[in-house]
């Protein structure tokens, strides 16, 4: 179930449909930069994260993989559904990953631009993002009225530059945009944050040159100890 699937934040950000053909076809408007196939999936998606055999935080699991594993009936009702969703988003030609996450790599300097921050995804060219966590802590997006860019922040700005070891100017721009800061964000105190749920198929607004809306808000959240994520992502 999505968290807070009722409140008035998540349907003037959010835009629900039932099938993968309207996922992709539904256009993002003004206010509604995320899309979601909301479905209730049946299957044992825990019992493929369990069956992998991980030595690194972070795994990519091939369809080759996928498909030798020994599972139940109920492990292979969830097997099918991913390698449904793998193939619709390759036929319609996205390159689906699925990983399973430990964690991610932190950054803990005074401006982390790890995943675990609020940012956005950006793009050279027009594409979305699509995501799906089957199994574990799931994803979360921000409305972007309720966020502010970091390297706007005053104090914040003020250690960049001492960072940037120049002026405030075009440089300073170029230099926030070469490592990423200007891609990250910082939730007003009374932001609502919704939490994408498991199972349901994402599209989520990416930051490009032809892009008509603003790029949707978005961070990975924190893993329960002990507890790996499934998640299919594009």
């Amino acid at each position: 179930m999505i968290k807070n699937k009722e409140s008035n934040i998540f349907k003037e950000l959010v835009e629900e449909v039932s099938s993968f053909k309207a996922l992709i076809e539904t256009p993002f408007t003004r206010k509604k930069n995320a899309v979601c196939w909301s479905r209730k999936l049946t299957g044992d998606f825990s019992e493929i994260v369990n069956k992998v055999e991980q030595s690194n935080n972070l795994k990519e699991l091939c369809l080759e993989e996928l498909n030798g594993l020994k599972l139940s009936q109920q492990g292979q009702l969830a097997r099918t559904i991913i390698l449904n969703d793998h193939k619709k988003l390759s036929s319609y030609g996205a390159s689906p990953v699925l990983n399973i996450i430990k964690n991610y790599d932190k950054d803990d300097s005074f401006f982390p631009t790890d995943v675990y921050s609020f940012h956005v995804d950006q793009s050279p060219i027009p594409i979305d993002t699509f995501l799906c966590t089957y199994f574990g802590e799931a994803s979360e997006i921000l409305p972007n009225n309720q966020a502010k860019q970091k390297v706007i922040i005053p104090k914040i700005r003020k250690e960049l530059l001492k960072l940037f070891g120049g002026k405030d100017n075009k440089e300073f721009e170029s230099f926030l945009n070469e490592y990423f800061f200007d891609l990250h964000y910082e939730a007003s105190n009374q932001a609502e944050i919704i939490n994408l749920g498991n199972g349901h198929l994402w599209k989520i607004a990416t930051d490009h040159p032809k892009s008509k809306v603003s790029p949707c808000i978005h961070r990975a959240p924190k893993e329960k100890s002990g507890e790996s994520r499934l998640m299919l992502i594009c």
